[in-house]
């Protein structure tokens, strides 16, 4: 009986860390297809160097930049006091559900739902530096 018990914690032990595993696992992105998906960013983010902010801050340089930091953007308190540094780790939720990262944030986007098109958009984020 005690062993079928703890058989039975193990097992749920493994099947609540899946989502887990399956939110952290991001397959490699492609840049030149992130470049692509960007493009229905680009209504409200600009990728030039200096560039201005629009609806949202210009994300060139963005990658490994601490959130609500850059200078002539109005941030959400949330996204200031947030703490993340932008990273695979979390842009990737990010990416799939801005307010469920950030409760509070400014970001108004459903997400993308697909763990390889949220990969290919960090691929091309990455490069903007």
């Amino acid at each position: 009986m005690v062993a079928t018990l703890r058989g039975l914690v193990l097992l749920f032990a493994f099947m609540f860390s899946l989502p887990a595993l399956a939110q952290s696992a991001l397959p490699a992105g492609n840049a030149g297809t992130g470049k692509l998906v960007f493009l229905q960013c680009q209504a409200c983010h600009d990728v030039q160097p200096g560039g201005p902010a629009l609806v949202g801050p210009d994300l060139f340089g963005v990658y490994g930049r601490k959130a609500g930091t850059l200078p002539g953007y109005v941030y959400s308190t949330a996204l200031k006091n947030s703490g993340i540094v932008w990273t695979a780790a979390t842009l990737n939720p990010w990416l799939t559900n801005p307010s469920a990262l950030v409760p509070g944030t400014k970001m108004a986007f459903v997400g993308l739902a697909s763990p390889s098109l949220r990969a290919d958009v960090i691929a091309y984020l990455k490069t903007l530096k």
